[in-house]
């Protein structure tokens, strides 16, 4: 496999099953074998380009490289470090894992599961990307499809959802244009290459004022408080594979390319505004939580933890040492797994029992004890437990942040607190006591549904135990952008 274009397949083999489904996935059955193959190769590929990286000699790897618009310097080109090789895996976990929990779609599947690839074609090329103008062409091709998935397959407020979705992102992304352009005619060569770009000096003042567009842009998606209440809404209105999509890898989408477009291109305009994004980071994490523990719906109360969570990777991106940035990217993983294993446990309840309620819901443990045991190896990571891979995110992030700024490490655990307290209570609520009138009819996951859950949470716990399978991978790209913000 070495000498095959590896992450053209794992980008294309989606788009690829995307229009044999078009072409032949009629009936019922044909579009979700089609999307399993395809989520099948992706998945298989990524992690082997995982498994056989180079820790050692770390930098982009498996380049390949085909021009596309030479008059402006435009090319395919693709390639993978230690940054993106584990955002692939995410993502191609969540694309398998998010075709199993779909394969009761009814309605329209043969479009649902063409939308579902495409949207996912699009996050990979934001992670595969070394050329610019791929990366944010691949971040607009992941916008219309998850418009239409949740404005057509979504429910509770989907065209309001999905509209304030849309524009949320298409407004970062006109942030993101100015960016691009910006930088192309500073750098002066016919090239959107970011290896040529990261290695351009730009001017202090330069670099001040294109690295804020660059945080309103991807922080828009990331999200960054106050611009974080399209998320939410997303979440809830999404059928649960778009839900495990979203909070999964959409979310990192934005934290990937303020790192790719941000940190590595402008450490001067980073120092600028790190204290800055330290205090959103802090906002995200707190008032994340608080909100989260007030809501009564389920997929709100993860909704709302996703923007605490991702406040940590924010946090991180601010402190920029070792510790912090590698936890950032630890982080962007892991809460994609745990969030992927959420969504899929709350849209099982949900077609079960019809409600999202967590008042309507009680007994779960008595009646489905193996969902039970994922919601509880779920909870455990969103609170950081030891021996899952949250434990290990957070307390990397923390160790930076205590190293270098102990007072926004102690309004940081304000978080951890109260995130604790509404994780403990949800899974009390909804596992313990007598079964309710809604979870009593209802039985464990069929093997069909149980798969998806068993893998995002056998993840979880392979990567809190064996921690160093991760780490070694992201470190080894982290310290050159390390040493170039230390420069800043």
């Amino acid at each position: 496999m070495t000498n095959l274009p590896v992450l053209a397949i794992i980008v294309l083999a989606p788009v690829v099953g995307a229009l044999l489904i078009m072409a032949f996935g009629r009936g019922q059955i044909a579009p979700k074998a089609i999307a399993l193959v395809a989520g099948t190769v992706s998945l298989t590929t990524s992690l082997w380009v995982f498994a056989v990286y180079d820790r050692a000699a770390a930098g982009y790897q498996f380049v390949t490289s085909v021009p596309w618009i030479p008059s402006i310097g435009v090319s395919f080109t693709l390639g993978v470090d230690g940054i993106s090789a584990p955002m692939l895996v995410l993502t191609s976990l969540i694309l398998f894992t998010g075709v199993l929990v779909s394969w009761n779609v009814t309605e329209r599947p043969r479009e649902y599961f063409a939308l579902l690839l495409l949207l996912v074609t699009g996050v990979f090329g934001v992670f595969a990307a070394v050329d610019a103008f791929l990366l944010f062409f691949s971040y607009e091709m992941a916008v219309l499809p998850m418009y239409l998935l949740i404005a057509i397959w979504g429910s509770t407020r989907k065209d309001y959802s999905a509209m304030k979705l849309t524009l949320f992102l298409f407004a970062g992304s006109a942030m993101l244009i100015l960016v691009l352009v910006l930088t192309y005619w500073a750098v002066g060569a016919n090239t959107f290459d970011m290896r040529i770009w990261a290695s351009h000096s730009f001017g202090a003042v330069f670099q001040k004022w294109v690295f804020l567009l660059t945080l309103i842009g991807f922080g828009t998606l990331i999200p960054i408080f106050p611009l974080h209440t399209w998320s939410p809404d997303g979440h809830v209105a999404a059928p649960t594979a778009v839900s495990m999509l979203h909070a999964g890898v959409l979310l990192k989408i934005g934290a990937y390319g303020l790192i790719r477009l941000g940190l590595v291109m402008f450490p001067l305009g980073w120092a600028d505004w790190r204290m800055a994004l330290a205090l959103i980071g802090v906002i995200n994490v707190v008032y994340g939580a608080f909100c989260a523990m007030s809501q009564t719906d389920l997929k709100y109360v993860i909704g709302y933890s996703s923007v605490s969570h991702m406040g940590y990777v924010i946090l991180g991106l601010a402190m920029g040492d070792r510790f912090a940035l590698t936890g950032a990217v630890f982080q962007m993983f892991a809460h994609g797994i745990m969030t992927g294993l959420f969504f899929a446990l709350i849209g099982f309840i949900y077609e079960q029992t019809h409600t999202r309620v967590i008042a309507d819901i009680t007994g779960l443990m008595r009646r489905t004890p193996l969902v039970a045991a994922c919601f509880v190896i779920a909870g455990a990571s969103s609170m950081g437990l030891p021996s899952t891979a949250g434990f290990v995110a957070e307390l990397l992030v923390y160790v930076g942040l205590v190293i270098q700024s102990p007072w926004l490490a102690a309004a940081a655990f304000i978080g951890v607190v109260v995130t604790a307290a509404y994780v403990l209570r949800m899974l009390s609520r909804i596992l313990l006591g007598e079964p309710s009138a809604a979870v009593a009819p209802i039985h464990d996951a069929p093997p069909l549904r149980f798969v998806p859950m068993a893998i995002l949470a056998g993840t979880i716990m392979l990567v809190g135990i064996l921690p160093a399978s991760l780490y070694t991978i992201i470190t080894g790209s982290v310290m050159p952008i390390v040493t170039k913000l230390a420069g800043g």
